[in-house]
């Protein structure tokens, strides 16, 4: 029996939480390799990035193939496009839970001398807007989209208080300058998850409702 074309949408559908879900797991695994000066776990997040990768590519030839073959019209088009998009960032996510690792690893054999206040507040709160957007994806719920949105300028504020702390660390204490780099760019790393996490967002508004609010204020 030939496959419909919704069920060809569904199968997209489960393939993007398919990569929703490893994207989450790395974030996750990274920051309690960071936590927990995990080395091995962080190697693991750093290896698994090719499955994402992978992942990404077969759900591009997905969209492309549904595009060129079956012409959808509308909310069909929209959530095609959407899918798209979304692979894009949720790649980007990824890449941006290796970059962490990679400085868990090059910091594995120095003791914590900065103890950035709000960083780990930083990373649940990017964390929980990628999976938050998700499920605003999923269940097309543009009010949660929204307050994903929303959200995005109370990581930029932790994200200056970070930087703020690091650098004042490092000027006390040139000593600290080597750890200082790397936690400015795992903090710049987290709050990259966050833009991404709200591009996300602002796709699920783009698909319900057919309203492009990127660049908006």
């Amino acid at each position: 029996m030939p496959t419909t074309f919704h069920q060809e949408l569904a199968s997209l559908k489960m393939k993007l939480l398919e990569m929703s879900s490893l994207v989450e797991e790395a974030l996750r695994d990274t920051w309690t390799a960071f936590s927990k000066r995990d080395i091995y776990l962080a190697h693991c997040v750093h290896d698994k990035d090719d499955e994402i990768d992978k992942m990404e590519n077969e759900i591009d030839h997905q969209c492309l193939k549904l595009l060129a073959l079956q012409q959808p019209m509308a909310i069909d088009l929209r959530f095609i496009t959407v899918a798209m998009r979304i692979n894009i960032n949720l790649e980007r996510a990824g890449d941006q839970a290796v970059n962490i690792a990679e400085r868990v690893i090059l910091m594995a054999e120095e003791p914590f001398i900065i103890r950035p206040l709000g960083i780990n507040r930083m990373a649940s709160q990017a964390e929980s807007m990628l999976r938050e957007a998700l499920n605003a994806f999923v269940d097309q719920d543009t009010g949660l989209a929204g307050s994903v949105r929303e959200r995005d300028d109370v990581v930029d504020k932790l994200y200056l208080k970070v930087v703020c702390d690091i650098l004042e660390h490092m000027m006390n204490d040139p000593s600290t300058i080597t750890q200082g780099v790397h936690l400015l760019i795992i903090a710049l790393n987290l709050e990259r998850i966050a833009d991404l996490a709200t591009n996300i967002a602002e796709e699920v508004i783009f698909m319900v409702e057919g309203r492009t609010i990127r660049h908006a204020t």
